[in-house]
C-alpha cells in the first residue's frame, strides 16, 4: 500500500504553523491529487492544502496507542512533528522528564525538583536492563555499569545541551550512581570528594549568562575508576575551553564567574585583601546584573571554602588562592591614561599609556603579590621589541595597554583554575589498582546567538565532532541490530558532517589560516577574513554573509551559523608579555604563584595530546592536567588557543572511540524557566542540534518499527482466520497476516525474534485492525439487534396469546354467572315478597298497639309537666328577685373599688416615679447592697454563733433529758399524791384556772402567729435572695468547671499527642540506631575484606568496640567499658587511699574517688566477708565433726543415723517428684494401677521413716554412755600426767593403782554387757530395716519398669515430653542418692578403723573382752550391696547434685568454641535442646562467676562474638545458619536477663533459678553486645530473604498471568529462568523460610516480625516495578496483579493464624500499598469517582497516584481516557488530605525498599533447669567440659 492511500477522510495529519511550529488536523476528505482538504482540531478551520510533491505529504499522526511511548523509535511515524509532541504529552501530561529516543537519553529540565533520585531509585534499576523500567539517567548508567561487567572495556556517557539545560546535574545523578553500585555504602569517599569538587569547580567555572544563573563555561570530563572487582577505586577529572574572556569582560544582564562574587561578599572577613563592594570593581560591574535571586553568595563562599578544605588544599594555599583572585580585581581597577598624570599642564601629551603614582589599585596589587611597583607600572604601559641586533623599549598605547592588562588578568585566572583542576585530581587519585573506567563528559552544546565570536566557533567545531562520532556509533548500532535478526538490509545513507570537520581542519582550513594569521606582525581580523572568503569558498559548508566583510557563515548539521570576526586573532594568541610574567612571577608573598608557573614549566617538553586510554592506564608519568591550560609545544613557538583546543579535542575523541559510548541529550523546555512548560518552537531547535532528530531520521531510513512475535500476534491475531492460527508456530502465522494485508514484500522483513516494519507500516497495520474491528462491531450490533428485536416480538406474541385466552375465558365466565344470579334473583324475590308482607303485617300490628299507648301516656305526662311548670315558675322568680337585688349591691361595691384603685394607682404610680429616680442613683444602690451585706454578716455571725451554742447545748440537753426522766418519774408520784390530797373543789379551781390561762394563751398565740407569719415573709424574702445568689454563684461554678474540663481535655490531648510523639521519635531513634549498627557492620566488613594482612596481636578497645574486646595485656587494667567487678590483681587503691573529700586533690599520690568502683569495691568486700564467714563456720562445723567422730563410741549408731536421714530426704524428694508427676497424669497418661502402687509405695515409706526415727531416738540415747567411757579414760591419763609428770609410778606405792584397776575392770565389764545388749537390739533393728529396704527396693524397681516403659514410647505432645525428661532428671538424682550411700559406706570404714583405734586404747588400760565387739556380724552394708538402686534403662550416667556449671581450661577455650559454634551443624542443631549452646555457654560464664575470673569471661566473651561473626560471615547465604545462631543469641541474651538479679526479669524464675543468679559480674554491657550482635544477625537475616525473594516478586506478583492473554501484547514474555516461578514458588520460599524459624525456636515476636518485613518488602519491591513500568498500568494487568496477592493473603491467613487476628490484621497492612496501586488500575476514573478514589488510596501518595494515571493505558480505544482534570483533582484532594505541616518529610515517588522496621528482643524467660542439662555426645566436648 503506498503512502498517498492512507490519507483518507478520517485520517489524521500534522500542518505547518508559524509559532506552534505544528498543528494537528483531521483530513475532511480522500486525497485527490494536488489538494488536500483538512480541518484544524483546535480552531475547526478548513484548510485546502496545495500537494506540489506527492513525497512531501503532511506528515500523519501515530494512532493513539502509541502516543505517550517511551522510545521515540518505536513510533509508527518516524518525523518531527510526532518526536515533538511524544514529548509534549511525557513532559507536560504526565510529567516525565526522560525518554529514550534508540540509545539517546533525552532529559527535559523540569526546573522543579522531583523526588526520583533515591537510594531506593538506585536499587531499583540495579540489574534491569535498559527499557524494562521507564527512561532514567539511572537506566543509561546502569547499562554502562553493565556493559563494563560483561564486557570488560571502558564505558563513556556524553551528556551535552545548552545552557541551562541541566547537564551538570545529570553528570552528578550518574556519579552518584556509579558510587552507590559500585562501594559498598550509599555514598563512598571518592563521590564525597568528587561532590566536593562540585561548589569548587562551579565557583571557578561557573557564571550567570543571560540563559543560565548557573551556566558551566568549561567542559569536563571526569573519568570514574574501577578495579578488578568493578568497584570504585578513584577518579579524575580533565577540562575543556575555559572561556577567560568572561574575566575582564561581561555583557549585558550577566556576571562574572561566582568566585569573585564571593569573595566580595567576604570581605570583611579578610580585610588584609583590600576588597569592596562587587559594584566597585571594574571586572564585576560591566554585565549591570550583580546578584542571582535566591543565592547567598557568602555561604556560597563557606561552602567554597569547605570544599577546599575536604579536598585537602590547606589554609596556607586558600589565602594564596584568594590573594590571587584579589589581584585579579584590583588589577581590572587599574586607571590607564592617555597623558602623564604627573607632567606639567602646560606641556604637550605624548602618545602612550600611563599609570599614576597615586594609583591605590596598583599599590594594593604589589602589596598583596610582593612585587616591584616600579616594575610591574613600566611593562603595564611598556613592551620590548627584540630585533637581530638590539632590544627596543616603547611605550604603547592605552588600548593596547588595556589588552595587556587584560591578557595578564585572564593568564592569572587561566594559570589558577588549572592548578585547582590539578589539586582535585590529586584528591581524587588513589592508589589502588585501577583495570577500568567510566568517563562522563559534560560538555558544552551547540550555541548561536545574535553575535557569535571564537568561543562558539570552538564549542561548535566541538559539537561537529561528536555528532559525527554520534552519527557513525548510531549508524553502526542499526546495522549491528539488523545484523543480529539476520534481515536482509541495504546501506542507510546518513548525513556525515565530515565536509564541515575539513573545512576547520584542513591545511588551508578555518584554524590553520587563523593561526597564520596570528603568525603575522600585522595580522587583522579584517586580513583573517579576507583570506577565508578568499581561500574557503570552495567548501560547500562556508558562505559568504550578504552584508559586510568582517563575517563569515559555517554550515552547521544543526543550523547556519555566522561569526563575527571581531578579537578571534587575540583570543586565538592569547598572549602576555613575558616581562609581565617574569615581574608576576618575582612575587614574595604568594608562594602559589610560583606553583602554578612551575607546574606549566614542568608540563612543557610533554605532548601537546593524551595517548589511548590504554596507554594511560598503564602509564603514570602522563599527568592529567587541566586541558584549558594545555602544555607547550617543544619547538620554542607558542601555541595558540585554536591549537590547543584542537589537539584536546582529538585526544577526547581517540578516548571515547576506545570506549562504548552513551548518550544524554539535555533539553531546555523554555527560557522563564517555569516548571512543566514546553517551548516547542525552543525544544525544536535543540532537538536539531543535539542529533536527536539525526537518530530518528536513521531509524526512519531503515526499519525503525520493531515487534516481537509474540506481541505482534497478540495484537494484531484478529486479522487473520481462526483456522489460520498455529500457536505453535507464531511467526509463520504473523507472516499469514502480513502477507494477507501488506501486499509489498519490502514494508517488513523478518528477523530471528522480531519483525521489522517500514515507517508507517504498524499505523497501517493499526488502521486496518480498527476497520476491521468496526466492521466485527458492526456484524455483532446487527446480530445482537436481531436477537432483541426477535426476542422482543417472540414475548409480545406470546404476551398476546395469554390476553386473547384471558379475556374470552373472562367473557365466558361472566355469561354464567348472568344465568345463575338471574336463577338466585328470582328464588330471592319470590321468598322476600313473603317475608315483606309477613313483616308489613306485623309492624302495622305493633303499630297499633303503640299509638295507643303513646297515647294514653302522653295525656298523663301533659298534665303532670304542667303541674311542675307552676312550680319551677315560682321558685325561679323567687332566685331571680334576689339575684338582681345582689347584682345591684355589687356593681355599687365594685364602682366604690374602682374610684379607691384609681386614687391608690395615682399615688403609687408618683411614689414609683420618685424610688425610681433614687433607684437609679448609685448611692442608693450602695446603701441597699450594704444593707443586704450587713444582713448576711450577722445572718452567718448569728448562724455561727447558734452552732456554737448548739455545741455547748450538745451535753447540757444528755444532762436534761437525764433530769426529765427523772422529773417524769417524781412528776408521776407527786401526781399520784396530788390525787391522794386534793379533792374536787380543788380539781374545779384548777380548772377554772386553767380555762383563763387558755384563754390568754390563746390570745398569745394569735400574737406569735402573726409575728411568725411576718417573720416567715421575711425570711422567704431572704431565702428568695439567697437562692437567687447560689444560681448566680452556681452558674459561675458550672461555666468555670466547664473551662477546666475544657483545658483538662486540651491538656489531654496535648499530653496524648506529646506522648505519641514521643512513642514516635523513641521507634525513630530505635530504628536509626539500627540503621547506624548495620552501616558499622557493613563498613566492618568493607574494612575486612579490604584488608588481606592478618589482624595485629595487640587489640585496643576503640569506640565502637567498647564492648567487646578482652584484655591482652599481661598486667590487670582498668576496664572502663563495664560494670562487673575486678578480680583481686586489679591496680585499683585501696578503700582507705581513696579520698572523698569533694575539693581537689593537692597532691598526684592520692587517687580521685569513683563511686562507682567504690560501690563494686563494697559490694565485693561484703561478697568475701559472708564468703569467709560462710567458709569459717564449714570448718568450725567440720572440725566439730571430726571431733565427734573421733570421740564417738566404738559403735555403729551414727553411721546409720546418717544413711537413714539420707534416705529420709531423697524419699521425701522422690515423693515431690511423685507428687508432680501424679498432677500432670493427664498428660503423662499414667495408668490407675501405677498410681495405686505409687499410693502403697507412699503409705510404706511414711511408716519406715517413723521407724527410722525411733531408731534415731533410740541411738541417741546410747550416746551419753560412750561418752562417759572416754572421759573416764581421759581423766585418768591428765590426772596423772598432771600430778606427777614423768614419775608416775610413785602413784603404785601403796597398792592404790592395782585397788583401782580392778575397780575399773568391773566397771568396764558392766558396761561391755551393756554395749552388747545395745548392740544385740541395734543388730535386730538393723536387719528388720534392711528387710524394708530390701522390699522397697523391689517395689521401686518395678516402679521403675513401669516408668521405663512409658519412657521408652516416643512423645505425643510437649506436656508428654517434659514430663519424660522430668522423669529422667528423677532418676538422675536416685543415682545420686546411690553415690551418697556409696560415700556413707567410705565413712562407715573409717568410722570403723577409728572403733578399731579406740579398742586398742581400751586394751592399753587393761580392757581385753572388746574385740568380741568386732567378732559379731557388722551391721554397716557393704559398698553397693543393700542400698544399691538399680535403674531403669533411662539412666544415662551417673550424676552429683550439679550446680549448673561448666568448667574448661583456659586453653581448650579454641577447641570447645569450634565444636560448639564453627563446626555446628543445623542439621545436628535440630536434635539438640534448641538453644543449647546458649546454655552451655552460659554456664561456662555461671562457672567463672563462681570462681570470679573476670579475664577469662572476657576472652570467652569476645571469642564468642568473634565466632559467631565468623561463621555467619563463611555461610552468609544460609539461612538455617542465620536462624540458629539468631535462635541462640537471643536465647543467651534471655539469659544474662534471667539470671542477672534483676528484679523485673525474677517474676518467673523458680527458687532454684534465683539462687543459680550471677553473684559478681554485671553483664549489662554485654546484654547489649548480644543485643547488637542479635539485631546484626537479623538484618542480615532479613537482607538475605530480601535477595532470595527479590528474584521472585516480580515474575510471581506483576508477570504471572493466570489467564493466559488477557493482558494483550504489552506482557512480556516470561525470562528464561522463571519458569514455574508464579506465586506457588514464592509461597514456597515463605513456607520453608516459616518452616525454619519454627525449627529452630526462633521467639514468636520476632518471627512475626519478620513476616512483616519480608511482606513490606514484597510491597515495596513491586510497587517501584510497577510505578516504573508502563506495560504494568493497565486494566487488565491489574485484575491479574490482584488475583496474585490474594495468594499471599491466602497465605498469611493459613500460615500466620497461630499469631493470633490482629497480628494477621497487621501483615496484611502492610501489603496495603500495593493493593491500593491494583484497586486504582481496576477502579473507573471520571470525575465522580475523585472523592472515592482519594479515600480508596490512603496509604499512597499524590505523587504515586498521579504517577500511576499518567502511566494508564486503555486497553483499547473504546476505554475511556484519564483525562488531566482528574489527576489534577486527585492531585488537589490528596494535597489537601495530607496537610501543609511544614515539619513533614517531602514526598517520594518510590517506596524505601531498604528500610527495616525497628526490632525489640522482649523478654522470654526459660524454664529449664541449668542442673539437668547434659552434654549430647554428638558436640564431642566430654574431656572439655566439666560439670559442676
Amino acid at each position: 500500500m503506498t503512502t498517498k492511500e492512507l490519507y483518507t477522510k478520517g485520517a489524521r495529519i500534522w500542518v505547518e504553523h508559524p509559532e506552534k511550529v505544528w498543528e494537528s488536523a483531521t483530513v475532511t476528505s480522500d486525497y485527490r491529487s494536488g489538494v488536500l482538504i483538512a480541518k484544524i482540531d483546535q480552531t475547526n478551520e478548513i484548510r485546502q492544502i496545495k500537494i506540489t510533491d506527492e513525497s512531501k505529504m503532511p506528515p500523519l499522526r501515530n494512532p493513539s496507542l502509541l502516543i505517550g511511548q517511551n522510545d521515540l523509535t518505536s513510533l509508527s511515524y518516524l518525523h518531527e512533528p510526532a518526536v515533538l509532541h511524544n514529548l509534549r504529552v511525557r513532559f507536560c501530561d504526565r510529567n516525565a522528564i526522560y525518554t529514550y529516543c534508540g540509545i539517546v537519553l533525552v532529559a527535559i529540565n523540569p526546573y522543579y525538583d522531583l523526588p526520583i533520585y533515591g537510594d531506593e531509585t538506585i536499587m531499583a534499576y540495579r540489574g534491569q536492563a535498559m527499557g524494562d523500567l521507564d527512561p532514567h539517567i539511572f537506566a543509561v548508567s546502569e547499562e554502562a555499569y553493565t556493559k563494563l561487567e560483561r564486557e570488560q572495556r571502558d564505558q563513556s556517557i556524553i551528556v551535552s545541551g545548552e545552557s541551562g539545560a541541566g547537564k551538570t546535574v545529570s553528570a552528578k545523578y550518574a556519579m552518584r550512581y556509579f558510587a552507590a553500585v559500585g562501594g559498598n555504602a550509599s555514598e563512598t569517599q571518592v563521590e564525597r570528594k568528587v561532590l566536593a569538587s562540585s561548589p569548587i569547580m562551579e565557583a571557578i567555572g561557573n557564571a550567570k549568562t543571560t540563559r543560565n544563573d548557573n551556566s558551566s563555561r568549561f567542559g569536563k570530563f571526569i573519568e570514574i575508576h574501577f578495579d578488578s572487582m568493578y568497584r570504585i577505586s578513584g577518579a579524575s577529572m580533565r577540562t575543556y575551553l575555559l572561556e577567560k574572556s568572561r574575566v575582564v569582560y561581561q555583557s549585558a544582564g550577566e556576571r562574572n564567574y561566582h568566585v569573585f562574587y564571593q569573595l566580595c561578599a567576604a570581605a570583611r572577613h579578610m580585610p588584609e585583601l583590600h576588597l569592596d563592594h562587587q559594584d566597585s570593581f571594574h571586572y564585576l560591574n560591566q554585565g549591570g546584573s550583580p546578584n542571582i535571586d535566591g543565592v547567598d553568595d557568602l555561604k556560597a563562599f563557606n561552602e567554597t571554602k569547605s570544599a577546599l578544605t575536604t579536598l585537602g588544599v590547606t589554609e596556607a594555599e586558600q589565602q594564596d588562592m584568594f590573594v590571587i583572585l584579589s589581584t585579579i580585581l584590583h588589577l581590572g581597577n587599574v586607571e590607564l591614561s592617555a597623558c602623564d598624570p604627573e607632567a606639567p599642564p602646560a606641556s604637550e601629551c605624548e602618545d602612550g599609556a600611563y599609570i599614576s603614582s597615586s594609583d591605590k589599585h596598583l599599590s594594593t596589587v604589589c602589596s598583596l603579590l610582593g612585587v616591584s611597583r616600579a616594575e610591574l607600572s613600566r611593562w603595564l604601559t611598556h613592551r620590548r621589541i627584540s630585533s637581530a641586533h638590539e632590544v627596543i623599549v616603547s611605550r604603547v598605547d592605552v588600548q593596547r595597554a588595556l589588552f595587556a592588562r587584560d591578557a595578564l588578568a585572564k593568564r592569572l585566572y587561566g594559570e589558577l583554575f588549572a592548578w585547582l583542576v590539578r589539586a582535585v585530581n590529586r584528591a581524587l587519585h588513589t592508589k589502588h589498582d585501577n583495570r577500568h573506567f567510566i568517563g562522563v563528559l559534560d560538555i558544552y552544546g551547540f550555541e548561536t546567538f545574535e553575535i557569535n565570536s571564537f568561543e562558539q566557533f570552538c564549542i561548535n567545531y566541538a559539537n561537529e565532532k561528536l555528532q559525527q562520532q554520534f552519527n557513525s556509533h548510531v549508524f553502526k548500532l542499526e546495522q549491528d541490530e539488523y545484523i543480529k535478526e539476520e534481515i536482509s538490509w541495504e546501506m542507510i545513507d546518513f548525513y556525515d558532517n565530515q565536509p564541515c570537520i575539513d573545512l576547520i581542519e584542513d591545511r588551508l582550513g578555518i584554524l590553520a589560516l587563523l593561526d597564520e594569521q596570528c603568525r603575522v606582525p600585522q595580522g587583522s581580523d579584517a586580513g583573517f577574513v579576507a583570506k577565508l572568503h578568499q581561500t574557503c569558498h570552495t567548501y560547500p559548508h562556508f558562505m559568504k554573509p550578504r552584508f559586510g566583510h568582517s563575517a563569515f557563515i559555517i554550515k552547521h548539521f544543526a543550523d547556519n551559523v555566522e561569526y563575527q570576526s571581531g578579537g578571534f586573532l587575540e583570543k586565538n594568541r592569547d598572549t602576555v608579555s613575558s616581562e609581565q610574567l617574569e615581574c608576576i612571577k618575582s612575587a614574595t608573598n604568594c608562594r602559589l604563584i610560583h606553583t602554578m608557573f612551575a607546574a606549566e614549566a614542568q608540563s612543557e617538553p610533554t605532548s601537546n595530546t593524551l595517548p589511548p586510554p590504554s596507554k594511560r592506564r598503564t602509564t603514570p608519568s602522563v599527568p592529567l592536567t587541566s586541558l584549558t591550560q594545555p602544555p607547550r609545544r617543544a619547538s620554542g613557538h607558542k601555541q595558540t588557543v585554536g591549537s590547543q583546543f584542537r589537539a584536546s579535542l582529538s585526544a577526547l575523541m581517540c578516548t571515547l572511540s576506545a570506549t562504548t559510548p552513551h548518550y544524554v541529550r539535555c533539553i531546555k523546555p523554555n527560557d522563564t524557566k517555569e516548571p512543566f512548560n514546553f517551548d516547542t518552537v525552543r525544544a525544536v531547535n535543540q532537538l536539531r542540534a543535539c542529533g536527536v532528530l539525526e537518530t530518528i531520521r536513521i531509524s526512519a531510513a531503515g526499519f525503525p518499527s520493531r515487534w516481537p512475535y509474540q506481541d505482534f500476534f497478540h495484537r494484531y491475531r484478529l486479522l487473520c482466520l481462526h483456522k489460520e492460527i498455529d500457536r505453535a508456530n507464531i511467526k509463520a502465522t504473523c507472516g499469514r497476516i502480513l502477507t494477507r494485508h501488506v501486499k509489498d514484500p519490502d514494508k517488513y522483513q523478518f528477523g530471528a525474534t522480531k519483525i521489522f516494519f517500514r515507517a508507517g507500516q504498524v499505523a497501517y497495520l493499526e488502521k486496518i485492525r480498527a476497520e476491521i474491528q468496526r466492521a466485527y462491531c458492526v456484524r455483532v450490533q446487527s446480530c445482537v439487534r436481531r436477537f432483541v428485536a426477535r426476542r422482543k416480538y417472540l414475548r409480545l406474541a406470546a404476551a398476546l396469546r395469554g390476553l386473547q385466552a384471558a379475556a374470552r375465558g373472562y367473557l365466558a365466565r361472566r355469561k354464567a354467572q348472568e344465568i345463575r344470579r338471574r336463577r338466585a334473583a328470582i328464588k330471592i324475590q319470590r321468598n322476600v315478597r313473603g317475608w315483606l308482607c309477613r313483616v308489613k303485617y306485623q309492624r302495622l300490628r305493633r303499630l297499633a298497639i303503640g299509638l295507643q299507648a303513646h297515647a294514653r301516656g302522653f295525656l298523663a305526662r301533659r298534665l303532670y309537666k304542667d303541674k311542675r311548670m307552676v312550680l319551677a315558675v315560682i321558685t325561679i322568680q323567687r332566685y331571680a328577685r334576689g339575684y338582681l337585688a345582689r347584682k345591684r349591691v355589687k356593681k355599687i361595691r365594685r364602682q366604690i373599688i374602682i374610684a379607691q384603685a384609681s386614687i391608690r394607682r395615682f399615688l403609687a404610680r408618683r411614689q414609683y416615679k420618685r424610688l425610681r429616680i433614687e433607684a437609679r442613683s448609685l448611692d442608693h444602690q450602695k446603701s441597699l447592697n450594704k444593707g443586704l451585706e450587713n444582713k448576711i454578716i450577722s445572718l452567718q455571725q448569728k448562724l455561727g454563733d447558734a452552732m456554737e451554742k448548739a455545741k455547748g447545748i450538745e451535753p447540757l440537753l444528755l444532762q436534761i433529758a437525764d433530769l426529765k426522766a427523772k422529773l417524769e418519774i417524781l412528776r408521776h408520784v407527786e401526781s399520784e399524791a396530788k390525787s391522794l390530797r386534793t379533792d374536787i373543789v380543788d380539781k374545779d379551781n384548777i380548772i377554772s384556772s386553767l380555762r383563763e390561762e387558755l384563754t390568754s394563751e390563746r390570745d398569745s398565740n394569735k400574737v406569735l402567729q402573726q409575728e411568725k407569719k411576718l417573720l416567715q415573709q421575711e425570711y422567704e424574702k431572704q431565702k428568695k435572695l439567697m437562692e437567687d445568689e447560689s444560681e448566680k454563684l452556681a452558674n459561675e461554678l458550672r461555666s468555670t468547671k466547664e473551662h477546666y474540663d475544657l483545658a483538662i481535655e486540651e491538656r489531654d490531648k496535648v499530653h496524648e499527642q506529646e506522648k505519641k510523639a514521643l512513642n514516635a521519635e523513641l521507634e525513630a531513634e530505635r530504628q536509626s540506631r539500627q540503621k547506624l549498627l548495620s552501616a558499622q557492620y557493613e563498613l566492618q566488613e568493607r574494612i575486612d575484606s579490604l584488608q588481606r594482612a592478618p589482624a595485629p596481636k595487640e587489640h585496643r578497645r576503640s569506640l565502637s568496640d567498647a564492648s567487646n574486646n578482652s584484655q591482652q595485656e599481661t598486667t590487670v587494667e582498668d576496664d572502663y567499658g563495664y560494670g562487673s567487678v575486678r578480680s583481686v590483681e586489679s591496680t585499683r587503691p585501696a578503700l582507705e587511699a581513696v579520698n572523698w573529700s569533694a575539693g581537689t586533690h593537692n597532691g598526684s599520690n592520692v587517687p580521685v574517688a569513683d563511686a562507682g568502683l567504690v560501690l563494686r569495691m563494697r559490694n565485693r568486700i561484703s561478697a568475701l566477708q559472708s564468703e569467709l564467714s560462710r567458709t569459717t563456720k564449714r570448718a568450725n562445723d567440720l572440725e566439730e565433726r571430726i571431733m565427734n567422730r573421733h570421740s564417738s563410741p566404738p559403735t555403729n549408731p551414727n553411721i546409720d543415723r546418717y544413711k537413714l536421714e539420707e534416705l529420709e530426704i531423697e524419699n521425701k524428694k522422690l515423693r515431690e517428684h511423685l507428687d508432680r508427676l501424679r498432677a500432670a497424669a493427664d498428660s503423662v497418661l499414667v495408668s490407675k494401677e501405677v498410681i495405686e502402687q505409687m499410693n502403697v509405695m507412699q503409705k510404706e515409706l511414711d511408716r519406715r521413716r517413723d521407724e527410722c526415727i525411733q531408731l534415731k531416738s533410740v541411738l541417741t540415747n546410747q550416746k551419753p554412755w560412750f561418752q562417759a567411757l572416754k572421759n573416764v579414760t581421759v581423766n585418768l591419763k591428765s590426772l596423772a600426767t598432771s600430778n606427777y609428770g614423768s614419775d608416775v609410778d610413785i602413784i603404785n606405792e601403796d597398792g592404790e593403782l592395782a585397788t583401782a584397776y580392778e575397780a575399773q575392770k568391773g566397771i568396764n565389764r558392766q558396761l561391755q554387757e551393756e554395749l552388747i545388749a545395745e548392740k544385740k537390739f541395734y543388730s535386730e533393728h538393723i536387719s528388720k530395716s534392711k528387710a524394708e529396704i530390701d522390699r522397697l527396693r523391689e517395689e521401686n524397681e518395678k516402679f521403675q519398669k513401669l516408668l521405663s516403659a512409658d519412657l521408652s514410647q516416643e512423645p505425643k505432645n510437649k506436656s508428654q515430653e517434659f514430663a519424660q525428661n522430668e522423669i529422667i532428671r528423677l532418676a538422675s538424682e536416685s543415682l545420686a542418692l546411690q553415690e551418697r550411700v556409696d560415700k556413707l559406706s567410705e565413712s562407715c570404714r573409717r568410722y570403723k578403723n577409728q572403733i578399731r583405734l579406740l579398742v586398742n586404747k581400751l586394751k592399753e588400760v587393761g580392757i581385753e573382752d572388746v574385740n568380741d565387739i568386732l567378732e559379731n556380724n557388722d551391721p554397716v552394708a557393704p559398698p553397693n550391696a543393700s542400698l544399691t538402686l538399680e535403674m531403669a534403662p533411662v539412666t544415662r550416667k551417673k550424676e552429683r547434685e550439679y550446680l549448673g556449671m561448666f568448667e574448661y581450661k583456659i586453653q581448650d577455650e579454641g577447641l570447645i568454641i569450634k565444636k560448639l559454634i564453627s563446626d555446628l551443624k543445623p542439621k545436628v542443631a535440630v536434635t539438640l535442646l534448641p538453644g543449647l549452646p546458649a546454655y552451655i555457654l552460659f554456664m561456662m560464664l555461671r562457672h567463672m562467676d563462681h570462681v570470679d575470673d573476670e579475664p577469662k569471661m572476657h576472652q570467652l566473651m569476645k571469642a564468642v562474638r568473634t565466632a559467631v561473626k565468623k561463621s555467619l560471615k563463611k555461610r552468609a547465604d544460609s539461612v538455617e545458619y542465620n536462624a540458629l545462631w539468631l535462635a541462640n543469641m537471643l536465647r543467651l541474651l534471655n539469659n544474662l536477663r534471667q539470671y542477672s538479679g534483676d528484679t523485673i526479669y525474677q517474676s518467673a524464675n523458680t527458687p532454684r533459678q534465683n539462687q543459680q543468679c550471677l553473684r559478681i559480674f554485671d553483664l549489662s554491657e554485654y546484654r547489649q553486645v548480644l543485643s547488637d550482635i542479635a539485631v546484626w544477625i537479623y538484618q542480615g537475616l532479613i537482607h538475605l530473604l530480601e535477595r532470595q525473594l527479590e528474584r521472585l516478586i516480580v515474575p510471581a506478583i506483576l508477570e504471572h498471568e493466570e489467564i493466559s492473554g488477557l493482558s494483550g501484547p504489552s506482557a512480556r514474555p516470561p525470562p528464561a529462568g522463571s519458569l514455574g516461578a508464579g506465586p506457588a514458588r514464592l509461597k514456597l520460599e515463605l513456607s520453608a523460610t516459616h518452616d525454619h524459624l519454627h525449627t529452630y525456636a526462633v521467639d514468636q515476636p520476632l518471627r512475626l516480625m519478620i513476616f512483616k518485613q519480608l511482606f513490606y518488602y514484597i510491597c515495596a519491591y513491586s510497587l517501584n516495578q510497577l510505578l516504573l513500568r508502563k506495560d504494568l498500568c493497565c486494566w487488565a494487568k491489574g485484575l491479574q496483579i490482584r488475583y496474585n496477592i490474594s495468594h499471599l493473603e491466602t497465605w498469611i491467613k493459613e500460615h500466620l493464624a497461630e499469631y493470633g487476628q490482629k497480628s494477621v490484621e497487621e501483615i496484611l497492612g502492610v501489603l496495603k500499598p500495593i493493593t491500593q496501586a491494583v484497586q486504582l488500575l481496576q477502579a473507573r476514573k471520571s470525575m465522580q469517582d475523585v472523592q472515592s478514589t482519594v479515600d480508596m488510596c490512603a496509604n499512597l501518595n499524590a505523587m504515586q497516584v498521579c504517577k500511576i494515571l499518567n502511566m494508564y493505558t486503555p486497553a483499547e480505544e473504546y476505554e475511556v481516557k484519564v483525562t488531566r482534570e482528574f489527576i489534577h483533582e486527585i492531585q488537589k484532594k490528596m494535597q489537601e488530605k495530607a496537610g501543609t505541616n511544614p515539619d513533614k518529610e517531602p514526598q517520594n515517588l518510590l517506596m524505601d525498599s531498604k528500610m527495616i522496621f525497628s526490632v525489640q528482643f522482649p523478654f522470654n524467660p526459660s524454664p529449664i533447669r541449668l542442673e539437668a542439662i547434659e552434654l549430647p555426645e554428638v558436640l564431642e566436648l566430654d574431656g572439655l567440659l566439666t560439670k559442676i
